[in-house]
């Protein structure tokens, strides 16, 4: 008995699914009686190349030829849907792909058609052949006899050689949807009298992954597995699905940020003796509907999911970052692909839940904006803080003195800032003492404690900013301070390593040294002019980046320092102290005398 796929396979070009445009140019060909003397047909796995081409020679060779609407119950038709015309050749190019397979090829090519008016040579997989079969089968091709029409089929185009491309009419098959496999599915299941629910066909359906063969074996599968009563649990099993609840509690684990949740929630699946790569791969199904579900609000009606199964995704979804789905697949997609390599699955896929949970493993300037966000987040519901936005941008040491500033004053000080004033012989290579820390008086000169009256009070205190001649008090929206800015320098550093290294160098040796009226001033050693020169160039990168660090417009100065004080209150660098910067800066090299006369 022949198989499913064989015995439903397109009878006519009006059977034919998904294939619209290929179907269209040939009959408009046979039409106008103006069809090539060959074919490519390409296309994955199971979109119906070959059902074409015999579609093709049905056309040329039944009563009456060429004919679009041929009759498939025409005795030349169904021999050559059945394999037995004569007319018809069907060769496969995997096994017989050497010259001496072309030579009798070439050879039996002059023969007249037995009955029909067209032979028809039909190559499966042609970029099997060998390149001297190619170079063989050239000159054939390309002046074939008047009767001759060659039909190539394979699922690589690009090993097929150009000049045997650009002798053929090329067809693009496309993978047929999940509604159109789902439709074909259902016409053969009532013409076989089997029973299946929608969920059921929705699942074999996405399971095929495009292709019609895949999709009326596995319902064959089924029907020797369940018999011709088909529910949805059967086909899970048969496919190797897992319930649906343990992706969604592994999800769940990770969505929350719970490492030792997912992991325990893994072993488990593990333990029932489910396979780690294709639960990862199901994850990936997962997380990849909490992003579309996330995105447009409702799941597509042939996901293949019971209403209860999409509700869950739907609330899931709420709760889910576009971020954590984003990076998770990320994640995933790099497990299997270490999968592929000889990794151990279990492993990569522990590593991978592993990594999504810790929030603070990914080194990127958007890890660092997420990590600000949720500061703001848990210090926005705290009551008698500092407001999220002013939190947010300052560094975690900040955004923690704001959370406990709710103390009162008393127990407050002892723990207000760790470090001391720096001693008189410690200030910064600026030549320029730091300005006070959250002990010295603020602009109006009243001491911080003092405004904590009866010891109650919030104390909003900033790290101590570096060197700076002018004062800081001056805050741009969003309540960000210079000490804020200083605080995130480095991280502005390397977030401008991503775009450009010699900037994020050049900007580690700057430092900020003043904000007023929204305007920051950073200040460049003298030693480094030529970097100087070129950040300036650079302007509006810097000002994006800050902007993206502290959520507010900066306008940005740039200056380089006094000589004094670049010099940390030395005096003018000497001629070799020159020489010795511009070895360190430029790469110079000094000349000797016989390169000086020779160069004058």
């Amino acid at each position: 008995m022949r198989s499913l796929y064989r015995r439903h396979r397109p009878r006519t070009f009006d059977e034919v699914v998904g294939q619209e445009h290929v179907v269209r140019t040939l009959r408009n060909a046979i039409a106008r009686d103006r069809v090539h003397h060959a074919y490519l047909f390409v296309g994955s796995r199971g979109t119906g190349k070959t059902s074409m081409a015999k579609l093709l020679a049905c056309a040329l060779n039944c009563q009456g030829a060429p004919r679009a609407d041929f009759d498939p119950e025409d005795p030349r038709c169904r021999a050559i849907m059945a394999g037995g015309s004569m007319d018809v050749v069907e060769i496969d190019a995997a096994s017989h792909n050497s010259v001496d397979d072309i030579r009798e090829l070439r050879e039996s090519i002059h023969l007249a058609p037995m009955e029909g008016g067209r032979r028809v040579y039909i190559l499966d997989e042609a970029h099997m052949l060998s390149t001297a079969a190619w170079n063989a089968f050239l000159k054939t091709l390309e002046e074939p006899p008047p009767h001759i029409v060659f039909v190539l089929c394979t699922t690589e185009a690009h090993k097929v050689p150009a000049t045997i491309v650009d002798r053929c009419h090329r067809f693009d098959f496309t993978r047929p949807s999940a509604d159109q496999l789902r439709a074909v599915l259902r016409r053969v299941a009532q013409k076989e009298g089997i029973s299946a629910p929608d969920t059921a066909l929705a699942l074999v359906a996405r399971a095929a992954n495009g292709s019609f063969r895949d999709a009326l074996g596995t319902l064959e599968q089924l029907v020797a597995y369940c018999g011709d009563q088909l529910d949805t649990e059967a086909v899970r099993d048969l496919l190797g699905l897992g319930n649906s609840e343990e992706v969604a509690e592994v999800a769940e684990a990770a969505i929350a940020g719970d490492a030792a949740r997912a992991l325990r929630a893994l072993a488990a699946v593990c333990e029932r003796g489910r396979d780690p790569e294709r639960f990862a791969r199901e994850l990936g199904d997962h997380f990849r509907l909490l992003l579309v579900a996330g995105a447009s609000g409702e799941l597509p009606a042939a996901v293949g999911l019971t209403e209860e199964e999409s509700a869950r995704i739907v609330d899931q979804a709420a709760r889910c970052p576009t971020w954590v789905s984003a990076r998770m697949l990320d994640l995933l997609a790099e497990a299997l692909a270490r999968v592929r390599e000889g990794g151990e699955p279990r492993l990569q896929l522990e590593l991978a839940l592993v990594k999504a949970c810790d929030r603070t493993s990914e080194p990127t300037l958007h890890a660092l904006m997420r990590r600000i966000e949720d500061l703001e987040r848990r210090v926005a519901g705290v009551p008698g803080t500092a407001s999220g936005a002013a939190v947010g941008a300052a560094s975690r040491e900040s955004a923690a003195s704001a959370v406990e500033g709710t103390v009162g004053a008393g127990a407050r000080s002892d723990t207000a800032h760790d470090a001391q004033p720096p001693a008189a012989g410690d200030e910064p290579s600026g030549g320029v003492s730091p300005v006070g820390d959250d002990r010295s008086e603020d602009a109006s000169g009243a001491h911080p404690e003092a405004s904590a009256a009866g010891g109650e009070g919030r104390v909003a205190s900033a790290p101590p900013a570096p060197a700076s001649p002018r004062s800081d008090a001056t805050a741009i929206s969003g309540g960000v301070t210079l000490a804020t800015i200083v605080e995130l320098w480095p991280a502005l550093c390397e977030a401008a390593r991503e775009h450009n290294h010699m900037l994020s160098h050049w900007l580690a040796q700057a430092r900020p040294s003043s904000l007023e009226d929204g305007q920051l001033t950073v200040t460049f050693p003298e030693t480094i002019s030529f970097g100087f020169r070129k950040v300036k160039e650079q302007r509006e990168r810097v000002v994006e980046l800050l902007r993206g660090l502290v959520g507010a417009p900066v306008a940005v100065r740039f200056e380089v320092a006094a000589a004094e004080s670049c010099a940390s209150g030395s005096d003018r660098l000497t001629d070799d102290e020159v020489v010795e910067a511009l070895k360190r800066e430029l790469d110079a090299r000094e000349l000797g005398e016989s390169e000086e006369e020779e160069g004058t």
